[in-house]
């Protein structure tokens, strides 16, 4: 019995101590540990836990993992905010994201998104000549399982953390596909991946096409080669695609930004004490050539941010459907142990002050997406996107 409480309160106190230890992955702000001091709560949480464990161990069939225990106090911590964006990571959840985040990975190639209300996960993008293609995915694929596992309504971070593994190594995957919801299995054998986060090509008439497909660290670089080889064509216009865009980091959207806007306010973020950090523009870069960006419901955060400042600058018309509505930022936090947790930390605001949260960006031109069954490389909403470029010749 006496293991037993020391591994309750153990589990407890370090599910809050290694909240309070945290550091900043990517900046010098610190975590405040003082909010946290409610001795009562802890101590009525410590017993209730204490009462838990000892029916798990009187009546539970299985066996007990005490380490699997400790993980779902952690998690359940995290999860007890009610806020989709805020999630505790395991070790190896936290490698597999910062893996994903550096835009190198060993895993299948495809781009994932989850919907909030519905924890339906899709795949929106297979990249060329991946495992994931090889295997016979395609865009607009539910996934249903990983392996033998159901993955609907689960953490994305933690659903592609076991679509990861070794190169080389296989993993089973169960997508549904079609308007009749039609069940595939595949196999898909893992390897190393370079994210392919931008394309471009020169469309007729002198159309630059530049699609992003979330914004890493490795996206700076794959746009601003881009956007330079379409001005080298001679670009007179350009369309930015950004359609099941999730998002992702805030540092390079902004430096994307900066080399499209005119010097000024980027986007401002506000956290919990009202302070605010703004992000701005330079004069040395800024795209003068007639611009649209394309949306739709899959667009979301960083997407939103960048799409905001085009349309608040008034240097390009927005083409498509309602964005997502993510109008607040995550920063994660490193833990000492290996693991981490991604909070919610900030709300962020459109240079003229507009929140999107709940909202998202409406567009100028609202056309909806029509999939044509006879042909399906067919895309409206990119002839539409087109057809207002032109008019701005």
């Amino acid at each position: 019995m006496r293991d037993k409480k020391s591994f309750l309160r153990g589990a407890l106190c370090g599910a809050l101590a290694i909240l309070l230890s945290a550091g900043l992955m990517s900046c010098g702000l610190r975590a405040y540990g003082t909010s946290l001091g409610r001795e009562s709560v802890s101590k009525d949480a410590e017993r209730k836990i204490s009462g838990l464990r000892e029916l798990i161990d009187a009546k539970y069939l299985g066996d007990v993992d005490d380490s699997e225990l400790e993980e779902g106090i952690y998690k359940g911590l995290v999860s007890g905010l009610e806020d989709p964006y805020s999630v505790y990571y395991d070790e190896e959840e936290t490698k597999s994201m910062m893996e994903s985040n550096e835009g190198e990975y060993c895993g299948i190639g495809a781009v994932l998104t989850r919907n909030m209300d519905t924890g339906i996960i899709t795949l929106v993008q297979i990249y060329d000549d991946s495992p994931a293609m090889e295997a016979g995915l395609e865009a607009d694929d539910i996934l249903y399982k990983v392996e033998d596992k159901e993955v609907t309504g689960e953490d994305l971070t933690e659903v592609v953390s076991h679509i990861k593994g070794k190169k080389g190594t296989e993993v089973q995957l169960t997508v549904l596909r079609g308007d009749d919801n039609k069940e595939v299995t595949v196999t898909a054998v893992r390897n190393t991946v370079q994210v392919q986060t931008v394309k471009h090509e020169m469309k007729n008439d002198g159309i630059g096409y530049l699609a992003v497909s979330e914004f890493d660290l490795v996206t700076y670089e794959q746009y601003k080669e881009a956007l330079a080889d379409l001005e080298n064509q001679g670009m007179k216009g350009l369309v930015v695609d950004l359609r099941n865009n999730p998002g992702g980091n805030l540092e390079t959207v902004c430096d994307i930004l900066d080399l499209m806007l005119p010097e000024g306010l980027i986007v401002y973020t506000e956290d919990k004490e009202g302070n605010r950090d703004e992000k701005k523009s330079d004069e040395e870069n800024q795209f003068c050539l007639p611009m649209v960006v394309l949306m739709n419901g899959n667009s979301a955060s960083a997407s939103e941010i960048y799409a905001g400042a085009i349309q608040d600058y008034g240097t390009g018309k927005i083409v498509g459907t309602q964005s997502y509505g993510k109008g607040v930022v995550q920063q994660i936090f490193m833990l000492k142990d290996g693991t981490s947790v991604k909070l919610t930390i900030a709300e962020y605001f459109t240079p003229k002050g507009r929140n999107i949260n709940g909202k998202g960006i409406s567009p100028d031109v609202e056309v909806e997406y029509e999939r044509n069954e006879e042909n399906p490389d067919a895309d409206n909403q990119l002839d539409k996107a087109m057809e207002v470029l032109k008019e701005q010749f």
